[in-house]
């Protein structure tokens, strides 16, 4: 962290357009330090002075609201899935500004990072991000920005941030998807005022995140979240280590569309709950034992047919409310992602360079 002039902007971020004054109070810094903050954020292109300086009940000196600069810089998200990679562009709160799919011709890394490396110039065109954010479901270890282990799309140790670094010339950070989105929930989302966040991710890749007193915890080479092989899924169904009734295998997107006959996850979405309601209860019994575990504030789901469907939402928090002893008010403590189906992949590659933003934003933005 860097201190003050992150806490400055993250209050900015979450409360403004607001006041020096009201960021001294909200923060506890002296009115002089928010004062020399807002100053560095500024020369850095990161807070700008608003229009309309207001004065309480017209009297004493008019105060000029700060907010978040979104006109002069963006970041650049990379998120690689098991079919496709999608780029995008976003502004320093959060909102997708452009996006491309990059459907994979085969499942090399060294094919897919070539085709992410021939798109982006022509995708940017004459912007240059701050940053590229990748985000890559599996373990992922951040410190080294290498894939460790991506099992659906076989990969094992891919270094990712050196060869779209070399490729690119602007810093990359890399991150697994869920850490990727709980960081958005907690700089963009409806969690911001939690310190303590569960959240499971379900697609084609299964995994968690939590975070506690704030910061994501990671464990060694940031391989904490791993739960594709929870034994809470189909006893007749064995995933590729050979194990029955694990969470993935069971559970994934590849995996449901074979148990519905082939049918593709967007024709599915298309049409009503029911294909999706006893998915969406196996999820709650894996979320019921991670929560149990985790004792978290607030769970976040992201998985497709809860965000999308009512009926899947309620499924999902009566089957966690019947089997968790701790959870005793999902329709409060468990909530969807709130990122929609179409913006979900591209908010996390660009949440993994915002997150790097905002926690040392002097180090990371030049003016």
């Amino acid at each position: 962290m860097s201190g003050a002039p992150a806490t400055v902007l993250r209050a900015v971020l979450r409360h403004g357009p607001l006041a020096r004054s009201t960021i001294a109070r909200l923060t506890g810094l002296s009115p002089a330090g928010v004062s020399r903050h807002c100053g560095s954020l500024a020369d850095r292109g990161l807070v700008v002075e608003t229009e309309g300086p207001v004065s309480r009940n017209g009297m004493g000196r008019p105060h000029v609201p700060v907010d978040i600069d979104t006109a002069r810089h963006t970041v650049c998200g990379v998120h690689i899935a098991h079919t496709q990679c999608t780029l995008s562009l976003l502004d320093l709160r959060g909102k997708v500004l452009a996006r491309q799919e990059i459907p994979h011709e085969d499942q090399t890394p060294g094919t897919i990072l070539r085709a992410v490396a021939e798109a982006l110039p022509v995708f940017l065109g004459d912007r240059r991000p701050l940053a590229i954010g990748v985000a890559a479901g599996g373990w992922v270890d951040t410190d080294n920005g290498v894939v460790v282990e991506h099992a659906s799309l076989g990969w094992r140790n891919v270094p990712v941030r050196e060869i779209l670094a070399t490729a690119t010339g602007l810093p990359v950070h890399a991150d697994s998807h869920a850490r990727a989105l709980v960081r958005a929930e907690q700089l963009f989302g409806e969690v911001r005022a939690s310190e303590s966040v569960l959240h499971l991710f379900v697609g084609n890749v299964v995994d968690a995140a939590i975070v506690t007193g704030g910061q994501t915890h990671r464990g060694p080479r940031s391989a904490a979240g791993d739960v594709a092989h929870l034994p809470v899924g189909d006893p007749g169904i064995r995933c590729g280590r050979g194990h029955a009734g694990c969470f993935e295998a069971t559970v994934s997107d590849e995996a449901w569309a074979r148990r519905t006959a082939g049918v593709s996850m967007r024709k599915l979405l298309s049409g009503n709950a029911d294909p999706f309601l006893e998915r969406a209860r196996t999820v709650g019994r894996a979320a019921a034992l991670l929560y149990d575990v985790v004792n978290p504030e607030v769970l976040v789901v992201t998985e497709a047919s809860v965000i999308h469907f009512p009926e899947c939402l309620r499924a999902l928090r009566a089957e966690i409310a019947e089997r968790s002893h701790l959870c005793a008010a999902p329709e409060h403590t468990v909530l969807p992602s709130s990122f929609d189906g179409d913006s979900v992949l591209a908010v996390a590659g660009g949440a993994v360079a915002l997150g790097v933003l905002y926690a040392d934003p002097l180090s990371h933005a030049v003016g």
